[in-house]
């Protein structure tokens, strides 16, 4: 079994003991934990995250940082969880978050760009922020993309079948529900809490965050299934991508493992190659 957590400002607000015995509960209750975190390494959260792992000496815990928005991070941990109840393993979960991160589309409608630093921003579009009432549709993933919020000029989106989710507040949300929706052909709409990272992350609290999702677990386990696996020559996890998420090993890079027990831990993971979806019919 698998336990999905995702890191957010809110776990600092635990005292240090708690949240390692908060962790320490969920190893126990299922065996393994897959941690979703922050891309940046000195993200507080990240660093809270490696604290807890130090302090139970635990290989069983896999921090997997992604450079996608709060809001996407939220949801992949709903999709690994849904995954949590099929056959696959968990080394193969904390690779699939980097493999399902790919078919995530992630934005937001902001009310200034002034302090955003997550995607560029061009000299033009900080004089537009300056003016009021200016609204400005942002898309961070997978490709960075700014312009106005116009019903006419909508960013690229999902060429397969996708959920829309929103979370925002002191924006009205209707070009996301209304235009983006429908440009994306977005199957449902659905409304969820602002994350608490998320002001933070845009750089404004004036924001209505949005990402399309796979919502379909079918779909999700067949694109995780069909990733080539390999086993794990240190712990004999089996695993997708070219390292094991939970003790660093490369693969092949042990093959004997007594020789090798002091090798460096926490170096990149190179990301399974996407398989490719068939886009929805139009």
């Amino acid at each position: 079994m698998v336990s999905v957590i995702t890191a957010t400002a809110d776990d600092l607000a635990l005292p240090l003991e708690q949240h390692v015995a908060h962790v320490a509960a969920a190893l126990d209750a299922h065996g393994h934990v897959v941690a979703l975190a922050p891309a940046e390494a000195d993200d507080a959260a990240r660093r809270r995250l490696h604290t807890v792992r130090s302090a139970l000496e635990a290989d069983r815990l896999a921090i997997v940082p992604l450079a996608l928005p709060p809001l996407a991070r939220v949801l992949l941990g709903e999709q690994l969880r849904q995954l949590t109840g099929t056959d696959l393993g968990p080394g193969v979960l904390a690779g699939a978050a980097r493999l399902l991160s790919y078919y995530l589309h992630s934005g937001a409608l902001l009310g200034s760009v002034a302090k955003l630093d997550r995607v560029p921003v061009g000299v033009g579009s900080h004089v537009k922020s300056l003016v009021p009432g200016r609204h400005f549709a942002v898309l961070a993933h997978p490709e960075p993309y700014i312009g106005e919020a116009d019903p006419a000029a909508v960013p690229p989106g999902p060429g397969y079948m996708t959920q829309l989710a929103l979370a925002g507040k002191g924006l009205d949300p209707g070009w996301v529900t209304g235009p983006l929706a429908a440009a994306w052909r977005s199957q449902h709409v659905r409304e969820v809490p602002l994350p608490p990272d998320s002001a933070r992350w845009w750089g404004t609290s004036k924001l209505v965050e949005f990402t399309a999702y796979i919502a379909d677990v079918g779909m999700l386990y067949q694109l995780v299934t069909s990733v080539r696996r390999d086993t794990c020559t240190w712990c004999a996890l089996e695993v997708i991508g070219d390292q094991c998420l939970f003790c660093a090993t490369r693969l092949g890079e042990r093959n004997a493992p007594a020789k090798h027990a002091a090798a460096p831990r926490g170096r990149a993971v190179e990301t399974p190659r996407r398989p490719q979806l068939e886009p929805h019919k139009r």
